[in-house]
């Protein structure tokens, strides 16, 4: 598993490194502050992909005594950051572009741009696919993340077109206003990321759906009689379970605690679980 999750990452910083290289060069050629969105966009992507890479080895870790139940919150603390850097940089392309609008810069276009672009769809479109096969596969919300900005590049790159050929048709205007939605879209992608990693962070319970199969995989362990409290936390990108089980009270400490590790096991089953914790109450 660790592998495939480090040929994807390598894979996505290799490709952004590469179009990111591609689209600075020709945004300073043209002076298009629509293709240097995109640019400094791959840079986004870069440092995406760096801390995608360094939070799957992490994550990977075994539990040691500073970290004992693992290191699996690096990849949403990882994803995180991202967003809080992708928010940081929308910020500062709106503010570049509202001051092209102000005072307009002259534009050179050449069909080097559109071929960039085409080329950075393609290769957005691509990697999206990739990322969130690998990202679903092994249950990494760093990837998914990367899957999810990857996306949004391929809309931001078709504004940047809109915008260059705005630009052609004498409307200069146009590339600061695609900027701009650039911006916007390099700002949603990290609200969708944050949204979605806060959860792992905060140690969000368990939808419904969980909770019940939790419980079914309990009461059908012989010797349960019934459940009095279940608790369900992310540590990480998985859940703790913490689960109080009914036992008759005239069973020897043996036969409760047998029934107690059946339970555990049971629950651990579960794709979505990596922890268990039971105890027993007699009844």
């Amino acid at each position: 598993m660790s592998q495939k999750l480090e040929e994807a990452s390598y894979f996505s910083l290799a490709a952004n490194i590469f179009l990111f290289i591609i689209k600075m060069i020709i945004g300073v050629i043209s002076n298009s502050i629509a293709v240097i969105s995109e640019a400094l966009n791959s840079l986004t992507d870069i440092v995406s992909s760096l801390a995608i890479m360094y939070s799957v080895k992490v994550s990977l870790k075994k539990p040691d005594e500073d970290h004992q139940f693992g290191h699996a919150a690096a990849q949403p603390l990882a994803a995180f950051i991202i967003a809080l850097f992708a928010a940081i940089l929308s910020i500062n392309l709106i503010e570049e572009a509202v001051r092209r609008i102000i005072s307009p810069s002259e534009i050179k276009i050449s069909i080097a741009v559109y071929v960039v672009l085409l080329i950075t769809i393609v290769i957005k479109l691509l990697l999206t696919k990739y990322q969130s096969k690998i990202g679903k596969e092994h249950k990494s919300p760093a990837l998914r993340a990367s899957a999810v900005d990857s996306l949004n590049d391929v809309l931001a790159s078709s504004i940047a077109i809109i915008g260059i050929i705005g630009v052609q048709f004498g409307l200069v205007i146009l590339d600061s206003i695609a900027g701009i939605f650039i911006a916007f879209f390099i700002a949603k992608s990290g609200y969708e990321i944050a949204r979605e990693n806060i959860d792992y962070l905060m140690g969000r319970a368990a939808d419904e759906h969980l909770i019940i199969d939790i419980a079914n995989k309990a009461l059908k362990v012989k010797g349960v009689e019934g459940l009095n409290e279940l608790r369900t936390y992310y540590v990480g990108d998985k859940f703790h379970v913490e689960i109080h089980i009914d036992v008759d009270k005239n069973l020897n400490t043996k036969e409760s605690h047998d029934i107690g590790k059946q339970v555990q096991a049971e629950i651990l089953k579960l794709e979505d679980i990596s922890k268990v914790f039971v105890h027993i109450d007699p009844v």
